[in-house]
């Protein structure tokens, strides 16, 4: 990886007035198309994303990705277990803020959303989404722990019923790191994730309680879901169980086979990792053939 990432740092705010940084790649010249916005995956930082982004502007597209409030460079206290951020709050400021600062730097008025787990589940709480001309959602899907394959279900279950709620508890925040299973969370992050994850529907479970308001029902945005076969959180269950929030939008699920793509395990988080590159240009062509129609 001797290879230079040709990027620019910059920050944001959200409209509460929070800062948030990110990582704009430039479009290679000639530029190719719309501008592609990168919202990451729960507890993933934006640094995770930049073999791809880098590779996506070389193709021609201006890229940004950044962390949400609470994670990496976008954590504005001195440890989480200080941060007040709810998990909500990356789909209602962080991601519209995200998608505004994009759309000014380019001069577009519209981009693609590429939205990794948690990135293409809270599309429906932008309140710009009509400034998404289409959603490639990756490993996305209901976080519902009934409809996750085993053994990873077991552990999806005592990590959302006791090792969250205990962690919260005692240290003040989920310790995610260690396990492997991301960045530490903030507390009510971690909570509300959890609560999602332990009841039917999921974040829908929030709506009209914590979640006041929701734009699921009025996408109109073109979504195309990529999910590996060996995903065992993206199951057919909770794919189909969030897609039916988003009953205007036209939808097509490409289904993943690493072995058939002559490569390394997909899973739920690798398809961005530059060993799983030959996936990549199945996501480009994702993007060409919505630009071409």
């Amino acid at each position: 990886m001797g290879e230079s990432i040709d990027f620019k740092t910059v920050r944001f705010l959200a409209a509460d007035g929070y800062q948030l940084s990110g990582s704009y790649f430039p479009a290679a010249d000639p530029p190719e198309g719309m501008p592609v916005l990168i919202c990451p995956a729960t507890g993933v930082r934006q640094s995770f994303y930049y073999a791809f982004s880098r590779w996506l502007s070389k193709e021609g597209y201006s890229v940004l990705v950044f962390d949400y409030r609470g994670v990496g460079s976008s954590l504005a206290e001195s440890h989480v277990k200080k941060s007040k951020v709810r998990k909500q709050d990356w789909g209602e400021l962080d991601m519209p803020a995200a998608l505004e600062w994009l759309l000014k730097k380019t001069g577009a008025s519209q981009a693609v959303l590429i939205g990794h787990s948690a990135g293409a589940q809270l599309v429906g709480l932008m309140p710009n989404h009509e400034s998404i001309s289409h959603l490639i959602a990756v490993s996305a899907s209901s976080g519902y722990v009934g409809n996750i394959k085993y053994p990873t279900r077991l552990a999806a279950m005592f990590f959302t019923y006791f090792y969250i709620p205990l962690a919260v508890r005692v240290l003040g925040y989920a310790p995610a790191k260690w396990i492997g299973w991301g960045e530490d969370l903030p507390p009510m992050v971690a909570l509300q994730w959890a609560r999602w994850c332990r009841t039917p529907g999921y974040l829908e479970s929030d709506f009209g309680v914590e979640v006041e308001h929701d734009f699921y029902k009025e996408l109109t945005c073109p979504v195309t879901l990529f999910s590996a076969d060996d995903d065992p959180l993206a199951t057919k269950n909770n794919v189909n169980d969030w897609l039916r929030l988003m009953p205007l939008a036209s939808k097509e699920i490409v289904h993943l086979r690493p072995h058939a793509l002559g490569c390394d395990p997909i899973g739920h988080v690798n398809m961005f990792r530059s060993s799983r590159g030959k996936v990549w240009p199945l996501l480009l062509s994702a993007i060409k053939r919505r630009k071409e129609k």
